[in-house]
């Protein structure tokens, strides 16, 4: 069974989750690449980095949306709130989009990670946990009925 309600709730934990988590890695991204201190001393780099950070949002949202749609869905059916799943999942698909571009080695040679590999997959590793902040953590929680199976049969 479903409590409607709840699940009205979750699925408006989960758009932001996800927002706040492209903006995160989005924000990952732009401060590594300007290396803005703060406002205070460099107003125009900080500036920078703040209109960077939303058009990496944005290209990240549009990338990874099919994806985490899958990670979260399966997340939500089997109730799982840890927060190792969500980081993992999120760098798994960071890192699937970031190889995507890269082509299969024709000569024989072994297949390798492109360069910058590790900072994508550290993205995808914060932008899980601002998920799991926001929306992971209550994962499941619109199933009612099942969870309680323990209650109404006691040993």
């Amino acid at each position: 069974m479903v409590d409607s309600s709840k699940l009205f709730f979750q699925l408006m934990r989960i758009i932001c989750g996800f927002i706040a988590a492209v903006i995160a890695a989005g924000l990952f991204f732009s401060w590594g690449y300007f290396r803005a201190s703060g406002p205070d001393t460099d107003p125009i780099g900080f500036i920078a980095m703040m209109g960077s950070t939303v058009v990496s949002a944005s290209m990240i949202g549009s990338l990874a949306l099919i994806p985490a749609v899958f990670a979260v869905g399966f997340a939500e059916t089997m109730r799982w709130k840890g927060v190792v799943y969500h980081v993992g999942a999120a760098g798994l698909i960071a890192l699937a989009i970031w190889s995507i571009g890269d082509q299969l080695p024709s000569d024989g040679t072994s297949l390798a990670l492109r360069p910058g590999s590790s900072i994508v997959t550290s993205a995808g590793f914060i932008a899980g946990f601002a998920y799991w902040l926001v929306a992971g953590r209550k994962s499941g929680c619109w199933w009612i009925g099942q969870q309680n199976d323990q209650n109404r049969h006691p040993r």
